[in-house]
């Protein structure tokens, strides 16, 4: 008889393939107009072609096209939108906050294959009435210059910039190995900008060897 249990298989990860009829001509498009990273072609006459955005990475077989479908999690859908939109690229669903908690959006690559790319939307949730008390601060002059860049960035006051940030170290994640950060990877990517930007020279830690 039979064995019934599948076995406990690790897979670290899933390219899906989908079906084109010219392989260059895909790469193109997908380079130039979706924005991805050629991987690799093989082949010759070339029959394959990976494709990367970020560290995912699908890939294109040559093949009778048939209307596939993938979704894409990034870190900004809009921005990507931007550039594919920018391109002439097919919009299929325009972007918008869906009830699943992504904002997103749908285009279609000259074969049929229907393309998703969304970002998560955080879970706001109802309003929390408050009541703000002064308290005066004195920050570290290029660190101040920073968190007033970076408020006006995220289109929020320095003072629920503050709140944000506080809020989201007093958690702690990762088997209370670390805690949480407030900031997608293209704000930290952003963050690293401003730091040059205003000389932030020093680490983590140098607060506890700050002198006046």
């Amino acid at each position: 008889m039979p064995d019934q249990t599948p076995p406990n298989i690790d897979c670290d990860r899933l390219h899906p393939l989908l079906l084109v009829s010219d392989i260059p001509a895909a790469v193109d498009f997908y380079t130039n107009k979706l924005g991805f990273a050629h991987g690799f072609t093989w082949g010759d006459p070339p029959e394959m072609a990976g494709m990367n955005l970020g560290s995912v990475s699908i890939h294109l077989y040559k093949g009778e096209p048939k209307g596939n479908y993938v979704y894409f999690v990034v870190g900004d859908a809009d921005a990507l939108f931007e550039f594919q939109r920018s391109n002439g690229v097919e919009v299929v669903v325009t972007p918008d906050d869906r009830d699943y908690e992504l904002h997103d959006y749908r285009v279609k690559d000259p074969w049929g294959n229907e393309l998703s790319f969304g970002h998560y939307i955080p879970p706001i949730g109802p309003p929390i009435k408050i009541e703000r008390v002064d308290m005066p601060v004195r920050l570290e002059k290029r660190l101040a210059a920073l968190l007033k860049d970076l408020a006006e960035h995220k289109g929020m006051s320095i003072d629920s910039c503050l709140e944000e940030t506080l809020l989201h170290t007093f958690e702690v994640v990762g088997n209370d190995v670390g805690v949480a950060s407030p900031h997608t990877k293209k704000t930290h990517q952003y963050i690293q900008e401003l730091k040059k930007k205003h000389g932030i020279d020093y680490d983590t830690h140098a607060s506890y060897r700050f002198e006046e």
